[in-house]
């Protein structure tokens, strides 16, 4: 069975919860207490290079990190991944755009704010990232213009993977009113995955706060 190496409130973890939910695969859990320094146990890194959450932990006992990397792994052979050379190209964009203008701005922004680390942040650093998350919003909304999902008219894990932090912008500030194609694909990719894999809050974990 797979071992999913995870931290409840990660979107990071919840994006690969999705996918193993929608295919019907069962894996086991296992908590890691990153703000207690479980994420950097010689163990740990062996799994995960830089400490970080989700890993994946195959049946022989092979390691994957880096959640879109255990997404494209969890999705290969499966509708969530095309086979089509452009449609997959076009997944691995949105996939590498998520990890370089979504997770490390508008989760950021996010995790400082929900966590009381925002104050302690240089004014300098908040604003461009604002400024880099709206262009990430503004981004997204003249892609989701032409087509129903990100990738075409099916959902594919480039959605689930870009959801995961931007349905939650406003958490970090942002207000989704201002992107209505942004709103509306948030609201068909809720529709898709449907209500059982819940947002965790930072508040379960009493060693989350600043």
């Amino acid at each position: 069975m797979l071992t999913l190496y995870d931290y409840l409130p990660s979107q990071n973890g919840w994006k690969v919860r999705v996918l193993l939910g929608l295919l019907g695969i069962r894996y086991r859990t296992q908590p890691v207490s990153i703000f207690e320094g479980e994420g950097q146990t010689e163990a740990f890194l062996a799994r995960s290079p830089m400490g970080a959450v989700p890993a994946l932990e195959l049946e022989d006992g092979r390691a994957l990190a880096e959640s879109n990397a255990i997404l494209a792994y969890i999705a290969e052979g499966t509708r969530f991944l095309p086979a089509e050379r452009y449609r997959r190209a076009k997944v691995m964009q949105w996939l590498f755009f998520e990890q370089y203008y979504v997770e490390p701005v508008i989760g950021s922004l996010r995790f400082w704010t929900l966590t009381g680390r925002l104050a302690q942040r240089p004014a300098a650093v908040i604003e461009e990232k604002r400024q880099t998350g709206a262009r990430a919003l503004s981004a997204l909304e003249r892609a989701l213009g032409a087509g129903r999902f990100l990738a075409g008219e099916d959902l594919t894990i480039a959605d689930i993977a870009v959801y995961a932090y931007a349905h939650r912008a406003e958490d970090a500030g942002f207000a989704l009113g201002e992107y209505p194609a942004v709103a509306s694909w948030i609201g068909r990719v809720a529709g898709a995955i449907g209500p059982g894999y819940p947002v965790h809050p930072y508040d379960i974990d009493p060693h989350s706060g600043g």
